[in-house]
């Protein structure tokens, strides 16, 4: 049994793995339309932000569910 709450935990921390691929991502892209647009660098900025902290935000989500299960279940 504590095998499997070992993995479960396991698998909801690798959304930390998909959350930084797509701010990896999004940040070359917004790099990318800053050299191309210097003029809308304070628009572009925002989005990446926004964007970032979301993506961030799944992950602290997994994290958590993680934990909650290692406690809760272990």
């Amino acid at each position: 049994m504590t095998t499997l709450i070992a993995i479960g935990a396991g698998i909801a921390v690798f959304t930390g793995i998909g959350a930084g691929i797509g701010i990896g991502i999004a940040t070359s892209k917004a790099v990318e339309s800053i050299a191309r647009q210097p003029e809308a660098e304070n628009k572009i900025s925002k989005t990446l932000l926004l964007g970032a902290a979301l993506a961030e935000a799944t992950a602290i989500y997994g994290f958590v569910i993680a934990l909650l299960i290692i406690l809760f279940l272990g």
